[in-house]
């Protein structure tokens, strides 16, 4: 019986949705009409003055006209700017508060849903607001509480766009032998995508499994979080690392770099075979961004993944590092050639680009996170190479993608084991946190590791590329079977991948 109700209520709210959809369409087609209506009017009746004009001027006879921002009074000029300027704003219609609510409903943010419609004056009179209010109650009543600690973190890298470039002459090319072993194909990583979502995967940002708090002195202290969803749904964390673009990826099958579409909406260019240039869904943050627009109820409170950057080849395919426009003698060959190959380089220029793209993607629920500087190996680093590593990444990527308290190791290092984590006087952890790094994050083949601390918050991630997805598929590993079966996900024109070593 109760799972008839829920399903009374589910069918009631995408009732309210369809019949909204369905008046949005309708008065969107009528104004449409109604606005070509008086523009081919608007036309026609200045082509016919512009003809009148013609014709007298050719009679020799000059009509005038009076223009009224001519003969105006200083008076009469301000009033119609007056009066648009005291025009008040036209109110939401109750139809499109409710879809809105709607929508934050189905992202199990019952809360915000309910502010949206109390937000409507007169709400109270309006039987499908006061209903739908007491349908997200209800839905918010029935959800339980995640188990923080068993959140599992996955992480990709570049996807690929075209397998037989990426990986061709695997016995051959140390790039094409990375490029199996580290990264995922396209298809493959919407075939997990949509496998977690068929088994009730939801999406959380990474800060949702713990709660800050602001003591009186200002310091931030950490605690378990509180993240509610509804009984078989369970909560994963998702980050992106090295969204650069390296110049080692050219001519292998990725895109080249993210990019706004005419919407303002990120999305990636993709440079082809004859050298022209295609935008499209090319990388995971577009088609994530997509998925989660087809299926709300994969994020929570509208949740979309963490980026990890490096910034020596730049942020985001743009050239945004100091060493591009100082040219030092040690500069890289791959950092030389881009250079000849584009002598209209402007460090400015590029720099402002990859901020605007920076700044749609985080307005569309992206976050950002330090991968150093470098790609350092954080364990086996010096403290003066940290210092100086971090002083690069804050001078070279923050101004760019704006400050962050988030640290995603590279090379899956870290600055203590499991369970221990950071104790006092560990002096690479202290100095990191005294630039303001609270979250950190490393690569782990277990299922999951939680580490909420006082003064830090830790996790640990799994990597879904080629070297997991094969020796899975094949037997050898067990690593992901909590997740998807490896079998059904793996790229059939991926090759077999080499051991690490």
């Amino acid at each position: 019986m109760e799972k008839q109700r829920e399903e009374m209520r589910r069918r009631a709210s995408r009732e309210r949705q369809k019949r909204y959809f369905r008046k949005r369409l309708i008065t969107t087609l009528g104004l449409l009409l109604v606005i070509t209506g008086v523009g081919v009017t608007a036309a026609a009746v200045a082509a016919n003055k512009k003809k009148e004009k013609q014709k007298d001027s050719k009679d020799g006879v000059v009509e005038t006209v009076a223009d009224p921002a001519v003969n105006e009074t200083p008076q009469q000029k301000e009033q119609p700017e007056q009066k648009e300027e005291n025009k008040e704003p036209e109110a939401a219609s109750w139809e499109a508060v409710l879809a809105e609510a709607d929508l934050l409903a189905a992202m199990y943010d019952y809360d915000g849903a309910m502010e949206k419609i109390k937000s409507f004056a007169g709400y109270e009179s309006v039987g499908e607001l006061t209903g739908a209010i007491s349908d997200y109650e209800a839905r918010k009543a029935e959800c339980v509480p995640v188990d923080i600690s068993t959140i599992p973190h996955v992480f990709y890298h570049s996807l690929v766009v075209d397998p037989d470039k990426a990986f061709a002459n695997q016995d051959t090319n140390p790039q094409a032998v990375g490029n199996n072993q580290w990264m995922t194909t396209i298809d493959e990583f919407n075939k997990i995508t949509q496998t977690l979502y068929d088994q009730g995967y939801v999406l959380v940002d990474l800060k949702d499994i713990a709660q800050e708090t602001v003591d009186d002195s200002g310091v931030t202290h950490y605690a378990e979080g509180t993240i509610l969803l509804p009984p078989g749904k369970k909560a994963y964390v998702m980050s992106l690392d090295d969204l650069s673009y390296y110049h080692s990826y050219d001519g292998y099958g990725f895109a080249s770099k993210m990019v706004l579409d005419e919407n303002g909406k990120p999305k990636c260019e993709y440079i082809q075979d004859d050298g022209t240039t295609v935008v499209g869904d090319y990388d995971a943050v577009p088609l994530l961004d997509k998925f989660i627009e087809e299926h709300p109820d994969a994020s929570y409170h509208g949740a979309k993944g963490t980026i990890a950057l490096t910034g020596y080849n730049g942020v985001l395919g743009y050239r945004t590092d100091i060493s591009y426009q100082t040219v030092p003698e040690d500069i890289n060959a791959d950092k030389k050639k881009w250079l000849e190959e584009h002598p209209d380089f402007d460090l400015e220029t590029e720099r402002a680009k990859a901020k605007e793209v920076a700044d749609a993607m985080k307005a569309d629920g992206w976050k950002f996170a330090s991968h150093t500087w470098g790609h350092m190996k954080v364990g086996e680093a010096s403290m003066e190479r940290i210092q100086a590593d971090t002083t690069k990444w804050k001078e070279n990527v923050e101004p760019i993608v704006g400050e962050t308290d988030v640290i995603i190791f590279a090379h899956g290092q870290d600055l203590a084991g499991w369970p221990e984590g950071y104790a006092a006087g560990n002096e690479k952890f202290e100095y990191l946190k005294s630039n303001g790094f609270n979250y950190y994050c490393n690569v782990d083949s277990a299922a999951y590791n939680v580490q909420i601390r006082d003064n830090y918050v830790r996790m640990s991630r799994r990597n879904l590329d080629g070297y997991r997805l094969y020796y899975n598929s094949i037997g050898e590993e067990d690593t992901l079977s909590d997740l998807f079966n490896a079998s059904d996900i793996i790229d059939p024109k991926r090759p077999p991948v080499p051991k690490l070593h």
